[in-house]
């Protein structure tokens, strides 16, 4: 089975105990480990289906605490589009960039603190780990949340979902992320800086120019990937073609 269909195979099992009873609204759900094991699949099979879950708002992931179930009152699924990995980094720019400057005239020092901690967890994560990307989602997700508007983390989660269940975003995305990390702490840092200093303008101007270099990178990687495909291709046409020749 594909790991997207396995992922949803396990998110519709979490989602058969939350609508048994087992786990009401506000309880904790076992921890990933015990979940890969109860469904023998990896801990990133059970974090894809808890995401995706949290994306229908049955759950909300707290970095650090747990996931907790939500009352089904406030769940809501969207279909998620066809769009590309720079459509969905376009929005993300333009959106997030907007978001900052909002969050930077109301945060409090207590999500200043949250958002120095994930930065931190970044930095400890090993080159290519499910770690980091789990600290930057938190990292974007506590700026939604210090803007003071329930709209942009919805849709802040919305983005996310779109980035980890849609094959090709998925796919360029985990290219880019994992053969470069090296900007990641530094970029995240200047946004955090910004957002200290309560400043609105530096901070829109440090997360447009993390999305921009963002934006570069996946046309690198897109650009890589399609000349391996031109490669492959090649190779492939070579050795039929050269058989048929030895075989005429």
């Amino acid at each position: 089975m594909s790991d997207k269909r396995l992922y949803q195979t396990v998110a519709r099992s979490i989602l058969d105990m939350i609508e048994s009873g087992s786990y009401p609204p506000g309880t904790r759900l076992p921890g990933e480990r015990e979940l890969a094991e109860r469904f023998n699949v990896s801990r990133v099979v059970v974090r894809e289906a808890e995401i995706s879950l949290e994306a229908l708002g049955r759950v909300e992931i707290k970095v650090g605490s747990g996931v907790y179930v939500c009352d089904p009152a406030t769940a809501t699924g969207l279909a998620l589009p066809k769009v590309t990995p720079f459509e969905l980094t376009q929005t993300r720019l333009l959106f997030e960039s907007e978001c900052a400057a909002l969050a930077a005239t109301m945060i409090t020092d207590e999500q200043i603190a949250g958002l120095e901690a994930t930065i931190e967890k970044m930095a400890e994560a090993p080159h290519d780990t499910e770690d980091g990307e789990d600290a930057d989602r938190e990292f974007h997700l506590q700026i939604a949340k210090a803007s003071g508007n329930e709209a942009n983390v919805f849709f802040l989660k919305t983005l996310w979902r779109m980035r980890t269940e849609i094959e090709p975003v998925k796919r360029v995305y985990s290219a880019v992320c994992h053969a470069d990390t090296s900007h990641r702490v530094n970029e995240h840092s200047e946004i955090l800086e910004a957002l200290r200093a309560r400043d609105p303008g530096a901070a829109r101007n440090a997360m447009r120019g993390h999305f921009s270099r963002l934006l570069e990178a996946l046309l690198d990687a897109s650009e890589r990937q399609a000349i391996e495909d031109a490669r492959r291709r090649s190779s492939e046409n070579r050795e039929r073609f050269l058989k048929s020749a030895i075989g005429a």
